[in-house]
């Protein structure tokens, strides 16, 4: 669930700039085989620019991450609000490996001055560009345009006519979709739904759906587009919040009765070639907040988790669905979690079952809305988050953040330890284990007088932190210090502070902490 606010709005200025830049483009990779499936990426951020407002969509082509959202400056890694800030309206691109801040600056303004959908041809040479704008640049437009990638230069054939707001877009080669809030495109009746040509001529595609579209996935091999949004009915047809309909005529193929409750609505659909994935945010209590996944080829459902918590985003990545959202409660789905104060805003599940895989970065909620992450892309192995957030893992970074296949540079916690010596020659040793963000599997190291006298091994995550032990035979009367480390096999901790005790030649009890 989310808590409704206002977002503030950021006031805007003007720059125009080019880009020069090449790569491979990104496409999904298939799911892998039950058990293969594991995080691609560590949950260390790595430095990325900031945003002084929301990013609500990203996309990327040939080595670009393009930015949309509601700003008006970047600033770099580290650097305060206010500080080093450089004009930004709506709109930035960035080098998508190293997180560079890039030269293509077309601003978008007017309307309601905020960009919400970035979708990339097929090839990567145009980015669609879709929210709530009467300018780029200096240039009348109407919530709907395309840039050059080569260039970032705006392009003077796809500029539709669209009546309100933009939230969604997917493209193949032949057919751009533009889903939102509108109702007439060109001049002519589009209910929420309308498709062009990549030269922006209106198709005759039609569907008349009856409330807002934020999501669309087309899957051209089988002419099906997957729409998802606020709606109840489409052409007539009871079709709550998710649809499938033909690519080219519009017709509704397949509604998903059962699927969805009232008051959930779908915010976004992917799928990986053999499956499709939809995440929901509903409103009070009785509704569905979490993924489901269904099959391309028959439009079954696979699995339906039951995390709490506004699903933003979804994004399959080599065998693994990555999603944005603030879950709280997914005590009912395989490896989650109870109802939490401290929510969690990035998950990565198994498609095979749904079961949540230890990677656990996190956000806070931020500003505007407070739900934390909105958007999600991957680009040369670097997977890209954009949101409300001003904190990521506890640290200052707002609008954006950014995570690699590595290097993992983050030690887990050196616990507390505690001492006990009850028996004649014997030192029990005790510690409530730690946790890692992208490790479950922790190894322990105690040492006593600075030798190693002890390797246990065991698995923890931040819900789950079970107590260890270890008893240590001595000489009677003796004098021993003890400190322990804990390793995820890459980083190593500190040593923890030194706890000293005097070993009893008989029976007693010294301790040096309470056992809680």
């Amino acid at each position: 669930m989310r808590l409704r606010k206002l977002p503030p709005r950021a006031a805007t200025t003007a720059v125009a700039a080019a880009l020069l830049c090449s790569a491979a483009l990104f496409r999904p990779t298939p799911a892998l085989a039950a058990g293969e499936a594991g995080a691609a990426f560590t949950a260390d951020p790595l430095t990325t620019w900031q945003t002084n407002g929301i990013v609500w969509s990203l996309a990327y082509a040939h080595g670009v991450v393009y930015v949309g959202g509601t700003f008006d400056s970047v600033r770099p890694p580290g650097a305060e609000p206010g500080v080093q800030e450089v004009p930004r309206r709506n709109f930035a691109a960035f080098d998508a490996a190293t997180g560079a801040l890039l030269p293509c600056a077309q601003s978008f303004t007017g309307g309601a001055g905020t960009v919400r959908a970035l979708k990339a041809s097929p090839d990567g040479r145009v980015l669609y560009v879709g929210g709530s704008f009467s300018r780029v640049g200096s240039t009348g437009v109407a919530s709907a345009v395309a840039l050059n990638t080569a260039d970032c230069s705006l392009r003077k054939d796809f500029r539709p006519a669209v009546s309100a707001t933009v939230r969604a877009i997917d493209a193949t080669d032949r057919t751009v979709y533009l889903g939102g809030d509108f109702r007439r495109v060109d001049g002519q009746i589009r209910q929420h739904i309308a498709a062009f040509t990549p030269k922006g001529a209106l198709r005759t595609f039609r569907a008349d759906v009856d409330a807002s579209v934020r999501a669309l996935s087309v899957v051209p091999s089988r002419e099906k587009l997957y729409v998802g949004g606020d709606f109840e009915r489409v052409d007539g047809h009871r079709a709550r919040s998710l649809a499938a309909l033909n690519s080219t005529s519009g017709a509704l193929v397949r509604s998903y009765p059962g699927w969805l409750p009232p008051r959930s609505v779908v915010k976004s659909i992917a799928q990986d070639g053999t499956r499709f994935y939809v995440g929901a945010e509903g409103h009070g209590w009785g509704i569905f907040d979490g993924r489901i996944a269904g099959r391309l080829d028959d439009d079954s459902m696979v699995w339906k988790d039951s995390c709490l918590g506004a699903t933003q985003a979804v994004l399959p990545y080599r065998g693994v669905l990555y999603s944005a959202s603030h879950a709280h409660d997914c005590s009912q789905t395989p490896g989650g979690f109870p109802d939490r104060q401290d929510r969690q805003h990035l998950l990565a599940q198994s498609p095979q079952d749904s079961s949540i895989l230890h990677w656990f970065p996190d956000t806070n909620e931020g500003i505007g809305e407070q739900v934390g992450p909105r958007a999600l892309a991957v680009g040369r192995g670097v997977i890209w988050v954009g949101g409300e957030f001003t904190r990521v893992n506890g640290a200052p970074q707002q609008g954006l953040t950014r995570f690699g296949s590595g290097p993992d540079t983050g030690a887990p916690a050196v616990p507390a330890l505690s001492l006990s010596a009850q028996q004649s020659g014997q030192v029990t040793l005790r510690w409530k284990a730690s946790w890692d963000r992208d490790d479950a599997s922790l190894t322990y190291r105690l040492y006593r007088n600075d030798r190693l006298i002890s390797t246990q091994q065991r698995s923890s995550t931040y819900w789950d932190r079970p107590w260890m032990s270890f008893t240590d035979s001595v000489a009677a009367g003796s004098r021993q210090k003890y400190r322990i480390a804990v390793t995820d096999g890459t980083n190593t901790s500190m040593k923890s502070e030194p706890l000293q005790v005097t070993v009893p030649a008989k029976a007693t009890t010294v301790a040096s902490a309470p056992w809680t």
